[in-house]
């Protein structure tokens, strides 16, 4: 990292105040406006139930203002008022909940989205973040509510430039989350238009994006280093160990409640002195204990650890006075063999996430030793195998409250398969304050045998499915690669179905015009046909006729020469047809033939017009013909033409002159 991250970034601009402001804020605060008063329907209420119970979106954490106006904006579309109405549609009309859900949620992003607060991303935060790791160490980013992409991308092309891309390649995962599958199948693809790429510098986007048919894709190579998945925020437990976590304009849409809950989570997630870079509209007003801001103009924060307690105020309170005995015990002797010898396999965590205690049982299950006594929970592979429990210890932390882990399958180096349920327990004091959490094991392998014994074909897939999953979470680095393969064939199987239904769109429009195209053969055959009998009759017509006759257009072409003026002047119709009638080389003067000619075309005349003429016909005897003119009349467009006939003076029916 010789130089700026900037300096390698072009399209930037060096900022105005280039160093980071470093300030504590006052511990009295909002987050994105801070707590809405929300009014109780409690037909709304019911509507966010259901939505939540059938399709598991749970919107009740969510601002009801702005909550209620835009569903009722989707009612007023319908034309319903009645919330308990609108559910009535939805249970029997299943494709509204699409139409409803593109309506609350509004994905709004863009690359370099407030371009000025990712330059002092760019300038400043990452090239700490990144002095920071150890050389080759992994490098976790989490883009929470990151819409149709742009904003994991626009990730992505920061550190690509940063780090190069084989640094990238090696050490970067970017994983981005949405609760709107819609919006992450786009985002898989990485496929944009003209004006959403607007925004990125030129030689960016000459680098990272493969232009195609107007469209622009993101490398491929790259592209499968970003991770997407379903996450909720609030629900969901959160992804941890993340180096940069981007969350911009998502906690403004949650009430205050939520917020802090949400807060806690992605306080959570980051690694220490991890940071976290908030939209515009949000502000950590209220978090003082959790957050330090980097750039608070910018909404850039860092992670403050949070103080622990010492350890024997966690695990070892003051002993009660106890009467005396003629043998005493300890009390810690006998607290600490009371703990070793419960059945139930614990293990007792700090506030701050280190490893207090563990009983008999927990090491002889789950291989947790005395050596691990001190260390820090996350470090253990039991923290994230067979199951992920560090969100868990978190929710209980937050809640203060029991959470149930589902039951899972522990993986053993025998051939038996054993399952447990999980507990994490908050341990708190009489004076309401936490101590620590208890993660207390209960194993569930001969009721799940007994479950196994009573299930059918499609419970035996599903335990299956959880053998599956189990060995994808041993091989945690494999499955991810996995997954980025899984996607990009899911991305090339809906560019294949989108080609192939193209190609069945562009057949039946061949076949369409190919019918029009018969239609329109079978028209000009009919019309063919006609003319040809047409032309045949007016053949016939003039050929029956016994003086010679021409027919010419405006222009005074010959378009006609019937078989008598063949006859007459020794000149055939294929020599004569296209020729101009006062250029023809026969025995006949032309001369005199110009202004009755232009009398008639010009509709002066609307009669006949004969001059008769001196001529020599084709055998070379001079003979006497009157030409007699008439105008072709057309009922739309007037006079077109002339026709003129040839009369030899004397002259007999086949006499040829």
């Amino acid at each position: 990292m010789g130089s700026s991250t900037a300096s390698r970034i072009p399209g930037y601009a060096p900022p105005a105040n280039a160093g980071p402001a470093r300030y504590r804020t006052s511990n009295l605060l909002v987050v994105g406006g801070g707590h809405v008063s929300q009014e109780s329907d409690p037909r709304f209420e019911s509507l966010l139930d259901f939505l939540k119970e059938s399709r598991g979106f749970d919107f009740t954490g969510y601002k009801r203002a702005s909550l209620m106006r835009r569903v009722r904006r989707r009612m007023a579309q319908l034309e319903i008022d009645d919330f308990a109405e609108y559910q009535d549609h939805l249970e029997v009309h299943p494709d509204e909940f699409t139409s409803l859900f593109n309506n609350i949620l509004i994905n709004v992003t863009g690359f370099f989205r407030e371009p000025e607060s990712w330059q002092f991303l760019a300038e400043t935060v990452l090239p700490e973040v990144l002095a920071a790791k150890a050389p080759g160490s992994p490098i976790r980013i989490w883009s929470a509510g990151c819409a149709s992409g742009e904003e994991a991308y626009t990730i992505a092309m920061l550190l690509a430039e940063a780090l190069g891309d084989d640094q990238f390649k090696d050490r970067v995962k970017i994983y981005a989350t949405d609760v709107d599958e819609e919006s992450l199948a786009e985002a898989r693809l990485a496929t944009y238009g003209e004006r959403q790429v607007a925004d990125v510098p030129p030689e960016l986007l000459e680098r990272y994006f493969d232009r195609t048919n107007g469209r622009f894709s993101f490398r491929k190579d790259l592209r499968r280093l970003v991770i997407f998945g379903r996450n909720d925020l609030v629900q969901d437990a959160p992804i941890s160990r993340v180096d940069l976590l981007v969350c911009r304009n998502t906690l403004m849409y949650f009430n205050s409640e939520t917020q802090t809950r949400v807060l806690s989570r992605l306080h959570f997630a980051l690694s220490d002195r991890g940071v976290l870079f908030l939209g515009r509209s949000e502000m950590l007003l209220r978090y003082g204990d959790l957050f330090i801001p980097i750039d608070i103009k910018r909404r850039i924060f860092r992670k403050l650890a949070v103080p622990s307690p010492s350890r024997a105020s966690v695990v070892e309170p003051p002993a009660p006075s106890l009467p005396a005995d003629p043998d005493p015990v300890g009390l810690d002797r006998l607290r600490d063999e009371a703990f070793q010898a419960s059945p139930l396999p614990t293990i007792v965590l700090t506030t701050t996430g280190l490893v207090a205690y563990a009983n008999r049982r927990a090491e002889t299950l789950l291989g947790v030793s005395v050596t691990d006594i001190g260390r820090p929970f996350r470090d253990l592979e039991l923290s994230y195998r067979p199951v992920e429990l560090r969100g868990y210890v978190e929710q209980a932390q937050v809640e203060r409250r029991i959470v149930e882990v589902p039951e899972t399958e522990y993986p053993r180096d025998d051939t038996e398969r054993r399952h447990v349920k999980i507990q994490a327990i908050p341990l708190v004091s009489a004076e309401s304050r936490l101590l620590g959490v208890a993660l207390a094991f209960r194993e569930t392998t001969a009721e799940r045998r007994l479950r196994d014994d009573l299930s059918d074909a499609n419970h035996r897939l599903e335990v299956a499915y959880e053998e599956l999953q189990t060995t994808s979470e041993e091989l945690e680095t494999t499955n991810e690669e996995l997954q980025s393969s899984v996607e990009e064939l899911e991305t090339t199987n809906e560019e294949l179905q989108s080609t192939n239904e193209e190609l069945e769109t562009m057949n039946e429009e061949l076949q369409s015009t190919n019918e029009e195209l018969r239609n329109i053969n079978d028209e000009h055959r009919e019309r063919a046909a006609r003319l040809d009998q047409a032309n045949s009759f007016l053949d016939a017509v003039l050929t029956s006729l016994h003086a010679g006759v021409l027919a010419i257009d405006a222009n005074m072409v010959v378009q006609a020469w019937n078989r008598r003026a063949e006859d007459l002047w020794g000149l055939r119709a294929d020599e004569a047809v296209g020729e101009h009638v006062l250029n023809l080389d026969i025995g006949l003067p032309t001369a005199p033939l110009r202004t009755p000619l232009r009398a008639v075309l010009s509709g002066d005349e609307t009669g006949r017009q004969s001059v008769a003429l001196d001529a020599v016909n084709r055998r070379g005897r001079p003979i006497r013909v009157r030409v007699t003119s008439t105008p072709l009349l057309n009922v739309l467009d007037g006079t077109t033409g002339a026709l003129l006939v040839m009369e030899a003076e004397g002259d007999e029916p086949g006499n040829g002159g």
